[in-house]
This record gives structure tokens, sequence and C-alpha cells, in this order.
């Protein structure tokens, strides 16, 4: 009897499988998409079709629709459920729906920023929780009885070292929050592939990896080669490529064949349990590409070596690992170290104690614990962009807040990121100074650590009364 589940099945019994991206944007008709999900579901190995929500930061037809339609045509779906317009009760609310639909595979991610022009469709940009923090939700979820499974996203192309090992670190959060496995950004560099299937197992995840292969086409190259949408990069070489091939009789569709199969082939021989295909739906060119990557696999080295597309100065861990310590340290991180040590309150001590029942007292009238809040507000805003959420984190992240992250990530930064540049807003991503603070410290190891999502009931409160009377949400080992 055939699985309910072709792509667990698949991944459980360690069988190279492939996964279609289904682009449900309002572009296409529904009925179309339909119709191609049904193709889908007839090419031998293609085990679910991933059906996207805000790509690119566009709204599109719901996610949820098409892939109990999609189910009811025989492609197993797998649903990417997205931060971006849901609070954490929205998402469980969808989530709820999707079970009680019977869809079990999800693709769980912080998601694209909204891009539409405000006025004009453009959803709420909410990122209530992050990847990490839905991962736990997903997981709880599936205690209490749905059987979920949990895909999550890592881009190992990441060239700047902060980025990359963010982007590991992270990826190892996720493990421990429940994830099943994880899909691959684009990216054509097969030394990145490589390096995070070792990283994989030298961390014993016990993670299948799913390499994304993408019909790169000339429009699309050069929409990548701009960093768009975010988190993709085409290197100006693959861009003058695609474009050269793209003059020949077809084209260019054959080069671009030719190219994905190839990568399979190293993705195969490197040990990734499956493939996503992206950059075309059509279930014929889908099949011929599965076809010709069956032929080339025993050649997978020879193509690795070819496949080299990435940045010639850029970052690889296992060219040169992290430094445990980097330069000096900033003044404002040492000092508060410092006074930390002296004044120990991160375990229970007397002066833990003493200050609890202090806290304890003014939380016991209205106007003092506001006088307090008013307070902490007035040192943190001007030093760290404080927002009074209630829930301060600063201490667990190297003295930055997380709520100067436009999308509040509170476990390491986004697949978004450009080379150490925020993908929303024209700045350097926040998460860079975490890691660079860190290191300068010694404590890369502590980057691992899970943050809970914060308690928005907390917000404009006190967070030294709330941390001293454990009323908020934070990392509590060694108390």
């Amino acid at each position: 009897m055939a699985s309910s589940n072709p792509l667990r099945a698949a991944l459980a019994a360690g069988r190279f499988c492939y996964l279609v991206e289904l682009v449900a944007s309002r572009l296409a008709r529904e009925a179309r998409l339909l119709e191609i999900a049904s193709g889908l579901a007839r090419v031998p190995g293609v085990v679910a079709g991933s059906i996207t929500s805000y790509a690119g930061g566009a709204p599109g037809h719901d996610p949820l629709r098409i892939g109990a339609a999609a189910r009811a045509r025989g492609l197993t779906p797998s649903l990417h459920v997205t931060c971006v317009s849901l609070d954490r009760h929205g998402l469980r609310k969808l989530l709820e729906d999707a079970a009680a639909l019977g869809i079990e595979n999800v693709f769980a991610m912080s998601g694209d920023w909204p891009t539409a022009p405000v006025g004009q469709d453009r959803p709420p940009a909410v990122y209530d929780i992050d990847a990490v923090q839905l991962v736990s939700l997903i997981a709880g979820l599936r205690r209490a009885g749905p059987p979920f499974h949990v895909a999550v996203a890592v881009s190992p192309f990441k060239y700047l070292e902060s980025d990359c090992v963010y982007q590991y670190l992270k990826l190892e959060k996720k493990a421990r929050a429940g994830a099943d496995y994880a899909i691959t950004q684009v990216g054509w560099d097969a030394e990145k592939f490589r390096e995070l299937k070792r990283w994989v197992d030298e961390r014993g995840l016990r993670l299948p990896l799913v390499g994304n292969v993408y019909l790169l086409g000339p429009r699309t190259a050069a929409k990548m080669a701009r960093g768009e949408p975010p988190g993709c990069w085409v290197p100006p070489e693959l861009l003058a490529l695609v474009e050269r091939e793209s003059a020949a009789a077809d084209g260019g569709l054959g080069a671009r064949l030719e190219r994905a199969a190839r990568t399979i082939a190293v993705l195969r021989g490197l040990g990734y349990a499956g493939a996503y295909i992206g950059g075309t739906q059509d279930p014929e060119l889908i099949a011929r590409l599965i076809a010709r990557s069956d032929v080339l696999a025993p050649r997978w080295e020879e193509f690795a070596a070819e496949l080299r597309f990435g940045r010639p100065d850029g970052f690889y861990l296992y060219r040169e690992a992290p430094r445990a310590r980097g330069p000096r340290r900033e003044a404002i991180p040492l000092v508060l170290d410092t006074l930390g040590r002296l004044f120990p309150v991160r375990r229970e001590t007397w002066l833990r104690k003493g200050l609890r029942g202090i806290f304890r007292a003014i939380d016991r009238s209205r106007g003092l614990a506001r006088a307090v809040e008013r307070l902490e507000f007035a040192l943190k805003q001007p030093a760290f962009g404080c927002q009074a959420c209630g829930n301060c984190v600063l201490g667990d992240l190297e003295y930055v807040c997380p709520l100067t992250c436009p999308k509040h990530e509170r476990n390491g930064p986004c697949g978004g990121t450009a080379h150490g540049r925020c993908e929303v807003e024209d700045k350097p991503c926040i998460w860079g100074a975490v890691y660079a603070r860190a290191r300068a410290a010694g404590r890369l190891d502590g980057l691992r650590a899970y943050i809970p999502p914060a308690d928005p009931g907390l917000a404009g409160t006190s967070s030294w009364i709330n941390y001293f009377l454990e009323r908020d949400a934070r990392p509590r080992a060694g108390l």
C-alpha cells in the first residue's frame, strides 16, 4: 500500500526524492496551478509540491486552498508557513486548519518582507515570532496529535563569516526545536553544498538535506544578480554565462536543464536526501531533468569541480574556521560584562534575592512600577534602541536589541541578508554585531541558546521587574 505521505516515506527510507516549488502567485490562474499539480503527481520521483506563501514578499493565492486542491489531484502538498502577516495565534489556527484538511508537510520560515506599495494589497508585516519559534510552535502542536512533517530553510551560500556561521547556528536551533529536514536556498557553489553537509554530519544533527536546484534563465539571473528576491544571489560570471547561453536556438533551455541535472548529480554524490526544483513547474521538463540527472549521477565529482560560482574572497567554513576570539572588545559590552561579574544576578545570589524583594515591593504600586519602567526606557533607548517590550534579552544577545531587526528575529538572522546588509533597511544586519561581539568575548557557543518568543502582554512594563519576578520569556539556564 502506498504511503499517505510519500515525502516523509522517501526521506525516512533514504531514497533520493524531488520536491517541486509551486508558486501560488496571483498572476497564475488557480485552475492552471491545479492542472500542473495533476501533471506533477504523475512524474516518477516527485514526492511533493511545495506551495509558496508571500513568495518574494508578494501576496498570492491562499496556499491552504491550493494545497488541499492539489492533494485531491494526487500531489502531496508541502505548505509554506511564514511569519509575515500572522501572529502566533493566527499561525496556530492556520496549522490546525491544515491538519483538519490532512496536510502534514509544512515548510516553516520567517518569510520575505512585503514588497507591494502601501495601499496596494500589501499585507501587514507582523513577524510576531521567528522561524525557530515557529518550529517550536509546530512541534508543540505535533505532540498533541497532528503528525506534522517540518521543513526549514538554510542558506550555506553566505560569504561573510557572521552570515555563514549564524545560518548554521540557527539551523541547529531549528533542528533542536523539532525540524525534520532542511531545504537550502538557491546557489551554484558545490563547495558550499559540501560545507553544509559536512557541518550537519559533524554536529550529529541527523537532519536530511534537500538541495535547491533552480533552472536559471537570463531574466531571473539578472534579478538575482541585484539581490532580488532577498537571499538569492547570482555572481557576475554566472550571469554572463546564462546570457551567452540564451543566444542559442532554444533560448538556453538545454543549457539550463544540463546545469540543473549536473547540480542534482552533485547533490546525490554528496549524500543529500533530495532536490527542491524551482524555476519551472512544467511536468514534462521536470521529468526530462530527473532522467538526465540519473544518467549523469556517476560523474558527480567532475561536475562538483565545475560548479564554482561563489565569491573568490568569500568565507568558507572549512578553509578557515571561525576564530574563537576576535579583535578588541567594544566598550559597552565590556563594561556591562564587568558589572555583571561584580554584581551577579543571573544566578541565585544574595544580590538577586535582595533585588527580587525590592522589585516585588515596587510592583505593588502602579505608580512606582511605571516610574521604574520609564527610568529603564530612558537608559536603554538611547544606548540600545529599546522599544519597551518588557522581555529584555540584551544580556543574551551581546547587548543588541532584537527589536531593532525589522523582522524582530530573536534567534539569528533571516536568510535575506546580503553580505552583512539587512534585507529591509539600508543598514548592516544587527546579527553581524551580535556575532562580532560574541566572537570577541569568546562566547560563540552561547549563540546556540534558544530565545523564546516575547510575551506581548508585558509590552510597556519594566523588564527589570519582570526579570526578577520571573514573568518574562527568556533562556533561564544557569539560574
